[in-house]
């Protein structure tokens, strides 16, 4: 069994999470059994010995990177310290996390949230990516994100509304802003839940274009043969 730490650093909303489960049972759901996981909430000052562990995930969150919370200053010295000790994977506030920690920079953008599923340009051919494509459809929900990049990082995923919409570092690091552990309903019922947030102008084509296929599985797919080397 391959062992993965998930460091959660987030939750959904309360009646979503009780209808749809916490992020590390999303994550789960999307590896599979060959995978045993264990959660650390990190904001209680939970942290796993990254070299215990065949992997690590890093959740989303409502959190900013840039915040003062004491808690994600650990996060980033974690990031930091657990880096080629174990396989990281970020995934949208983790993605983020891993980028500032690493020596990107993470702002709230001026071009606003970005809900809905978004197509992705798949730029760096990865040898974890079986079978390979040249696009990917995947679930979005952020405001934040990464305007510089790492100077050791490479970009594997971009759009025009995110040009850092996936970085790596070397064989062992791997980040990205999309969800491949949203499903559709969660994501339509999380965005639909923003109306007031968001707006109906933003929130309606983001709730249409959830009806349409998407690459979760694909990329879910790319992360277990990266965690598994």
């Amino acid at each position: 069994m391959i062992r993965i730490a998930i460091l959660e650093t987030g939750t959904p909303p309360p009646a979503l999470g009780e209808r749809y489960g916490d992020y590390p049972a999303m994550f789960q759901a999307l590896l599979g059994e060959d995978f045993v996981c264990r959660a650390f909430d990190v904001a209680a000052g939970e942290w796993p010995e990254a070299a215990a562990f065949d992997g690590v995930i890093i959740t989303g969150s409502a959190s900013g990177v840039y915040e003062a919370d004491a808690w994600i200053a650990d996060l980033l010295d974690w990031i930091r310290a657990a880096r080629g000790r174990t396989r990281l994977v970020g995934i949208c506030f983790g993605h983020q996390a891993m980028a500032q920690a690493l020596g990107g920079r993470v702002e709230k953008s001026d071009k606003g949230w970005g809900v809905g599923l978004h197509a992705y340009q798949v730029v760096s051919a990865e040898p974890w990516m079986s079978p390979q494509a040249t696009t990917v459809a995947l679930p979005a929900s952020h405001q934040d994100q990464v305007v510089e990049r790492p100077a050791d990082a490479r970009i594997w995923l971009r759009s025009a509304f995110t040009p850092f919409a996936g970085l790596a570092w070397g064989e062992d690091a791997i980040s990205m802003q999309p969800h491949p552990e949203f499903t559709p309903e969660f994501t339509a019922d999380l965005t639909g839940g923003r109306y007031d947030r968001i707006g109906r102008a933003l929130v309606d084509p983001a709730l249409e274009s959830l009806k349409g296929p998407n690459d979760c599985a694909r990329v879910g797919g790319w992360i277990r043969r990266f965690l598994t080397g």
